[in-house]
C-alpha cells in the first residue's frame, strides 16, 4: 500500500468546508478517516505532513483553536468533482482554552459524527509519544470502542524523546490499546519533523479506505 497510498496524497488534496453541527456535514458519499487528539498533540502538524501540504490545516500554539469538523477532499479529479475519500479534523479535546459550554458543545458534535457517520471508515486517536495514554484519550477509546468505530492508535512526535524512551511508550501504549475492541491491532509511530512512520500512515489509511 506504500507505494499507492504515496500517489494519492500527492495527487489534488483541498480544504472542503467546517461543519459547526451535523446540520452541516457534507453528504456522505465517499469514505471518511477522522482524526482526533488531545488539544496540542501535533494533529495539524501531521495532517499538513500526510499530505505535504503547508498550512493546509492550521497550526498554532493555543491548544483547542479548531473548533469546528474540517473536511478535506483528497484525490479529486477536478474542481468540484468526487475525491476519492475525505479526511476529518475534529476539535482536540483535553486542554482547549475555551468555555466550557463551548467544550461541551464540541464534545456533542464529535460524538454523535462517531457514531452516526456511515461513511466513517476509521478514526486515528493520536497521543503524545512524550506523554502516553491520558485519561481523556481513554474516553475517546471507549466512546470508539461502544460505537463500534476501528480506530488505529498514533503516536505522534516520536522525535521528541530518547529512543529508549520511545520503545517504553510504544510497548506501554501497545498493550493498553489491545485492551480496546476497536482497536486496530497495528500501532503507528510518527513524527512530522522527521517524517517518521508517514509512509505507514498513509498505507492504513488507504487501507482503511478500501476494506
Amino acid at each position: 500500500m506504500i507505494e499507492p497510498a504515496r500517489k494519492l496524497f500527492a495527487g489534488p488534496v483541498a480544504f472542503l468546508k467546517s461543519a459547526p453541527d451535523l446540520r452541516f456535514l457534507p453528504d456522505p458519499v465517499v469514505p471518511e478517516v477522522a482524526f482526533a487528539g488531545r488539544s496540542n498533540v501535533g494533529k495539524s502538524s501531521l495532517l499538513n505532513r500526510l499530505t505535504n501540504r503547508v498550512g493546509l490545516a492550521r497550526t498554532s500554539n493555543t491548544p483547542g483553536r479548531t473548533q469546528e469538523l474540517n473536511f478535506f477532499d483528497v484525490g479529486a479529479a477536478e474542481e468540484g468533482g468526487i475525491p476519492v475519500m475525505r479526511l476529518v479534523d475534529m476539535p482536540g479535546y483535553g486542554f482547549a482554552k475555551a468555555p466550557k459550554d463551548v467544550v461541551r458543545k464540541w464534545r456533542h458534535v464529535v460524538n454523535d459524527y462517531l457514531r452516526g457517520r456511515v461513511v466513517l471508515r476509521r478514526a486515528l486517536v493520536l497521543i503524545d509519544a512524550r506523554h502516553g495514554i491520558k485519561d481523556v484519550d481513554r474516553e475517546i477509546m471507549e466512546m470508539l470502542d461502544k460505537a463500534a468505530v476501528t480506530y488505529h492508535v498514533v503516536l505522534t512526535k516520536a522525535d521528541k524523546i530518547k529512543a529508549s524512551e520511545l520503545a517504553a511508550v510504544t510497548a506501554e501504549t501497545d498493550a493498553e490499546a489491545r485492551k480496546h475492541v476497536a482497536a486496530h491491532p497495528k500501532l503507528l509511530v510518527t513524527s512530522s519533523e522527521k517524517d517518521m512512520g508517514i509512509a505507514e500512515l498513509r498505507a492504513a489509511i488507504l487501507d482503511a479506505i478500501r476494506s
